[in-house]
């Protein structure tokens, strides 16, 4: 972490100069490099003027994996759906992303034009933020991940990013964040208004080259101008 208390990050951009910022959060005991690769894998518009962003989250003990040290966006204590949540773990990890946020802003990106996306608990965050966000954000990629806290972050939501577009994707055989954990966060969204691209995959808690093609295509039509919401 820099003196300005913003993460350390990898950063890639398809062409210069940027037009849009993608913040991609890794998962659990990873790092910034382990969706770098993605970059290219996408297959989007080499005219595209994507900044993709793949921030460390900071090392911590993980109770879920007996106290040892890994890189997490917050701890963990289990994950069936009445386990505890670290609810400051969490609201740290969101105001990271916040001063990322406000950091694109800084570097001349429209705030309308930052995408968040995230796996496993990258995902958790990334929800958490696009969806408590002041202003409005250009969408969100959830992969594999859920939502904590879902009802008093929905009831506490902001009216700015009620029309966000939301890629939401899952394996139906996780064994590590269950399939319907990911089912119930899709249905709490839907029934909260917000609009979801709802996707499963045969696999288990991973990404497959299927999910990787629908993603690319959903940043298309995100950069095409056909998916986005109403100005707030």
């Amino acid at each position: 972490m820099n003196e300005n208390n913003l993460l350390d990050c990898i950063e890639i951009e398809t062409s210069s100069p940027a037009k849009r910022s993608i913040i991609w959060l890794h998962g659990l005991g990873a790092d910034g490099n382990d969706f770098a690769p993605i970059t290219t894998e996408l297959n989007l518009p080499t005219n595209s003027g994507l900044r993709f962003i793949f921030p460390h989250a900071p090392i911590m003990p993980v109770t879920i994996n007996n106290g040892y040290e890994m890189r997490a966006w917050f701890d963990i204590y289990g994950f069936s759906f009445d386990s505890r949540i670290d609810t400051d773990g969490i609201a740290q990890s969101v105001r990271h992303v916040e001063r990322l946020i406000k950091r694109e802003v800084d570097r001349g990106i429209d705030n309308r034009n930052i995408i968040l996306a995230g796996f496993s608990q990258g995902a958790a965050i990334a929800l958490t933020t696009g969806l408590s966000h002041a202003t409005p954000l250009c969408g969100v990629i959830a992969l594999s991940g859920f939502l904590p806290l879902a009802g008093e972050v929905l009831s506490t939501a902001s009216s700015a990013n009620r029309q966000l577009p939301i890629f939401l994707a899952h394996g139906t055989e996780d064994p590590i964040v269950p399939y319907a954990l990911g089912k119930a966060t899709q249905a709490a969204l839907t029934q909260a208004g917000y609009n979801i691209d709802w996707h499963s995959y045969p696999m288990p808690h991973s990404v497959c080259a299927e999910e990787i093609h629908d993603i690319g295509t959903w940043l298309k039509d995100i950069i095409a101008g056909q998916k986005k919401q109403n100005p707030a």
